[in-house]
């Protein structure tokens, strides 16, 4: 059977934050925030191993104690200028431990809500699944067109509109092929580096409390999220 690994590029700043250090750093529920998916990904019996993708000059990682992880997680400071860059980098340094039909499951530092649950109902619906695919939710909102004046130019059907989400699930080799081909302004998750192939990626059903982190006030709804859980 072929494994599962786990990869999260952090070599980004998150300059939306407006913080000083790079928001995979910033604190949150009393632990740097890209712990919260470190923690569930490497604490998840069904994958091989997790990596994280940080950026060359890096002083902040191994400030923080990591030693819990040992054996499971692997820090790679090979990261780019842009997330498809870091993914594409990071596949090519963990070459040697992955074969080219396993999985790998690229989340993002900062969706610190991630659960095993989710983690499994992703891996159960892909299981025999020859392309991949990725964790969403359909567009419940009505969304509107800006014209150059910041006035609604148009209002957008929702209907078959879904907003991706990660992990983002597919093979070793389909997705480092998918990564070198696409253009750079193609590619802003790698299901987009997928598509730009003419392939398909599956969408499955994810949580809306599955929540990125982009700007500050989304800190406290996720510290919210997380704190409910331990209710």
């Amino acid at each position: 059977m072929p494994d599962i690994f786990a990869l999260i590029p952090a070599a980004g700043s998150g300059s939306r934050m407006g913080a000083e250090i790079p928001k995979q750093y910033q604190t949150l529920a009393g632990q740097p925030l890209i712990r919260h998916a470190v923690e569930v990904l490497c604490t998840h019996t069904r994958l091989a191993q997790v990596f994280v993708v940080l950026a060359p000059g890096d002083a902040h990682f191994r400030r923080y104690d990591w030693s819990a992880y040992k054996g499971r997680l692997e820090h790679l400071y090979c990261g780019g200028a842009t997330r498809a860059a870091s993914v594409l980098n990071g596949l090519m340094a963990m070459a040697d431990a992955v074969e080219p039909d396993d999985w790998v499951m690229v989340h993002d530092a900062a969706r610190p809500c991630l659960t095993a649950g989710l983690i499994d109902r992703l891996i159960d619906a892909l299981a025999g699944d020859a392309v991949g695919g990725l964790l969403a939710v359909p567009v419940a909102d009505t969304l509107k067109r800006a014209d150059a004046h910041t006035c609604v130019a148009a209002t957008v059907p929702r209907e078959h509109l879904w907003q991706a989400q990660t992990p983002q699930m597919f093979r070793y080799r389909l997705l480092l092929e998918a990564l070198r081909k696409a253009p750079a302004n193609w590619v802003t998750d790698e299901a987009s580096a997928i598509e730009h192939m003419g392939l398909h990626p599956r969408l499955i059903t994810g949580s809306t409390g599955n929540l990125k982190v982009t700007w500050p006030e989304d800190m406290h709804f996720a510290e919210t999220s997380l704190k409910s859980r331990r209710i």
